[in-house]
């Protein structure tokens, strides 16, 4: 079973690649794709830089920065995997991703970098409406709420120091 995770060194992308680990150890044969999608060069970036070779490089370094922590996750677990850094527009490219490697499903965290207050991120909602295979979201842990509120009691607390 091959299994896309799309990671673009979030915490929740990361915690997506956590998750990934535990079904492994939990007795789930799979291989894996890590896999992370830089935006195509802006029009500006073009006009300064004048060498699309450096924009390239500069977005294949960045991508594989982006999977370095999930790549030494998987690693250390001794689960084998593939690696792919890609430019374009992220879910559609994820697509392209999935068919080329014949993925059986993907693990993704609920929202990446660009995170809002949307339930799931953009990238996250394309591949729910056009993914080919099974898509699971991985949702923020929650905390419990005595944590919560420990963290709000502090924040209320006045600074006392001088």
């Amino acid at each position: 079973m091959n299994i896309l995770l799309p990671v673009d060194g979030s915490p929740l992308s990361m915690e997506a690649v956590h998750h990934a680990i535990r079904l492994v150890a939990d007795g789930l044969k799979a291989n894996f794709v890590l896999a992370n999608v830089q935006e195509p060069s802006s029009l500006y970036e073009m006009v300064v830089v004048h060498d699309p070779e450096a924009l390239r490089r500069v977005s294949a370094e960045a991508g594989a920065h982006a999977l370095s922590q999930a790549d030494a996750l998987l690693a250390q677990a001794d689960i084998e995997h593939d690696m792919e850094v890609a430019i374009g527009q992220p879910a559609h490219t994820l697509i392209d991703i999935i068919e080329r490697y014949e993925c059986d499903a993907v693990i993704m965290g609920a929202h990446g970098m660009g995170e809002s207050g949307a339930a799931f991120g953009a990238v996250a909602q394309e591949l729910l409406r056009h993914s080919p295979v099974p898509v699971m979201i991985v949702r923020p842990q929650q905390r419990p709420e005595s944590d919560a509120a420990a963290d709000s009691a502090a924040q209320e607390q006045p600074d006392t120091n001088p």
